[in-house]
């Protein structure tokens, strides 16, 4: 037997399990379980993307000056206090790897995004998950699970895989009442969906220890190019550009990227678009007896009577050649969540699953 061993616990985190792609013996199907931006990136995005073609021999901006001026203007932020990343997921990692160590806890509310327990313990940290109130996180109870051990709580808002969303008012609260040592990361992943929000901008300016990530693999339709930011204090960013690689975000992701974000105008159209859609098929499912919380995202957590029925929902709708995502290891086993699409995926994939409770199989 081998002597090379990983790093005790290493093997006892859970693989990541993206969104299915694919249906065996079906080849037209209609995607619906990454939460895609069903439109794709704006049409100047494409754009700078190919002409990217032409610099494959240079490597990128090692500071990504550019597009965080850029994204500092749109969002009226500076630019100093933002760091681009290979996706927001390797932001929730320099997080964990610079602030998080042997013995420390890192908090997640029970339905939180995966990746915030996993980078815990690739950091050596040790999770900890919180219950949540009705889908929704519950600031009271992560505060009560606060240690002197506690050095990053982790919320998404809206959160992910539920679509629910707290108040600024609250956020406020939590991040007056976690321990001094504590960081408070709020991942804004969503943010873009919800109109008038900052994702919790204002706040990390108001403070010194909150952190806001977001990602341009959302609304702006870039989830094959990784790209993502965040925002802190100043002193925070100097430690997590420590540890970032010079490169770790390629040229053409940060041509796109910076023609994506100054193309407001296509945000505010998917923004729309995906509200007007979002409604419909929350509305749809739950006239088939199929309800859902308010979701101020780009998706919908449907709930159905049990595992077994979610299941088989699943496996009808796959059938029919659709894809959406099955939720169990979100503890949400009788749910499944589904990818707001454009307008004929929304009409057909809600006509399936009346079909579905109506009998067929």
């Amino acid at each position: 037997m081998s002597k090379i061993k990983p790093r005790a616990g290493i093997m006892d985190m859970p693989l990541y399990q993206g969104g299915a792609a694919h249906v065996e013996g079906v080849s037209n199907v209609v995607k619906l379980s990454s939460n895609e931006n069903p439109f794709g990136p704006s049409p100047t995005a494409v754009k700078a993307y190919e002409a990217g073609a032409r610099s494959l021999h240079r490597y990128p901006s090692a500071d990504h000056a550019e597009l965080r001026n850029a994204i500092a203007e749109v969002h009226d932020l500076d630019a100093e206090r933002i760091i681009c990343g290979a996706g927001s997921d390797e932001i929730i990692a320099f997080l964990c790897q610079c602030y998080c160590g042997k013995g420390d806890e890192v908090i997640h509310t029970e339905h939180g995004f995966a990746m915030y327990a996993i980078s815990a313990r690739a950091a050596g940290g040790k999770p900890v998950e919180v219950k949540e109130q009705s889908r929704i996180t519950d600031v009271d109870a992560i505060l009560a699970a606060c240690t002197k051990k506690t050095k990053l709580v982790f919320i998404a808002n809206p959160n992910n895989p539920t679509g629910t969303m707290i108040a600024l008012s609250e956020i406020e609260r939590l991040a007056a009442g976690i321990p001094e040592q504590a960081i408070l990361v709020l991942d804004g992943a969503y943010a873009e969906y919800v109109e008038g929000y900052d994702g919790g901008a204002a706040l990390v300016e108001a403070r010194e220890n909150v952190v806001m990530t977001r990602t341009f693999s959302k609304i702006y339709g870039l989830g094959a190019l990784r790209v993502g930011w965040g925002y802190a204090p100043k002193a925070i960013i100097d430690v997590l550009n420590r540890v970032r690689g010079p490169f770790n975000v390629n040229d053409a992701a940060l041509r796109a990227a910076l023609a994506a974000v100054q193309d407001q105008v296509y945000v505010t159209q998917c923004r729309e678009a995906n509200a007007k859609w979002r409604d419909w098929l929350a509305h749809a499912l739950a006239a088939h007896g199929v309800p859902s919380d308010v979701s101020l995202a780009n998706f919908i957590l449907a709930r159905f009577g049990s595992e077994e029925e979610a299941e088989t929902c699943d496996t009808y709708l796959q059938s029919q050649g659709l894809i959406v995502r099955r939720v169990k290891g979100y503890k949400l086993p009788n749910a499944l969540r589904i990818t707001v699409g454009d307008e004929a995926s929304c009409r057909q994939v809600a006509h399936a699953v009346g079909q579905f409770k109506g009998g067929a199989r």
